[in-house]
């Protein structure tokens, strides 16, 4: 490995929520400013998830100076057109080099879609949306198999649970009971151009991924997506009362596909389209 990683991965190192916070913010900045500068477009999707991501980062993942670990927590990003915040904080705690983020869409390996990269911290390549969370089963159920303890999380799309897969690989994890499995919902209520209840979810139905995931059998919470306290005491939870829960937990994280951008909150033509210099002056949540 190339890069030197901060102590702030190291497991003897966990950030608190206020500095959670203010790392959410400068991850946020980051993210925006190198994707318009590179003009790549998936910006909106890659906002909605900074916080879920940088609390998985920088407080609750086992994970050490080497990316490839062998007692690491994995971690499975589904969504993976949403992947530019993983990418700035793979730089910002070394995984990757900062010229290859920086590089990014203008012809380093970083891809526009997440692509495996195991010496860089990506697990597997999700191109295709609906294959991420099967994968991350299958690596739960491994563990399983062989005794493992180490964990595996996988951050999914809400829009990518309308995907005959998930559900298959959902019905797998709770019959084999893999407590060891984590899935965070990122509950924008907006998939691609549109918003969910105009292509699939029922009109006025704010939990119906809350009923579904219970009624497959999983433990599951829901929580305010951009509130990192919120996201950190739930999986703590699990974690502390890991010798009770038998079963694949659901987090089913509220949040708002754009957040940080004042112009492209819960826009939905902002998908993949860039915002011009007079919508970003509209202001933003992180400076």
């Amino acid at each position: 490995m190339d890069a030197i990683v901060k102590d702030n991965i190291k497991t003897d190192k966990k950030l608190s929520v206020s500095e959670l916070t203010e790392k959410a913010n400068q991850i946020r900045k980051d993210l925006v400013e190198v994707a318009v500068r590179n003009e790549a477009g998936h910006i909106s999707p890659s906002l909605s998830c900074v916080d879920i991501l940088t609390a998985l980062y920088y407080r609750i993942m086992n994970l050490s100076d080497d990316p490839q670990w062998p007692e690491r927590d994995r971690f499975v990003f589904s969504k993976s057109h949403g992947c530019y915040g993983v990418y700035a904080i793979l730089s910002d705690i070394g995984y990757i080099r900062r010229e290859d983020w920086e590089g990014f869409y203008k012809g380093s390996f970083l891809m526009g879609c997440i692509e495996r990269s195991i010496e860089h911290g990506i697990e597997v390549g999700c191109g295709a949306l609906g294959h991420g969370l099967p994968m991350a089963v299958g690596m739960a159920f491994g563990a399983k198999l062989q005794d493992k303890k180490y964990r595996v999380y996988c951050v999914v799309g809400d829009g990518e649970m309308q995907e005959g897969s998930m559900w298959e690989a959902v019905q797998f994890a709770v019959k084999h009971e893999l407590s060891n499995l984590t899935i965070i919902i990122d509950n924008n209520r907006l998939q691609a151009m549109d918003f969910l209840e105009n292509v699939m979810t029922l009109k006025d139905r704010e939990d119906d991924l809350q009923k579904k995931f219970n009624a497959f059998g999983c433990e599951v919470e829901t929580c305010e997506g951009h509130n990192i306290e919120e996201v950190v005491s739930v999986i703590d939870n699990w974690l502390k009362d890991g010798k009770r829960i038998s079963r694949p937990q659901a987090l089913i994280a509220n949040t708002i596909k754009g957040y940080g951008l004042l112009c492209m909150e819960n826009i939905p033509k902002f998908h993949f389209r860039l915002p011009t210099d007079e919508e970003l002056r509209m202001g933003n949540r992180y400076d």
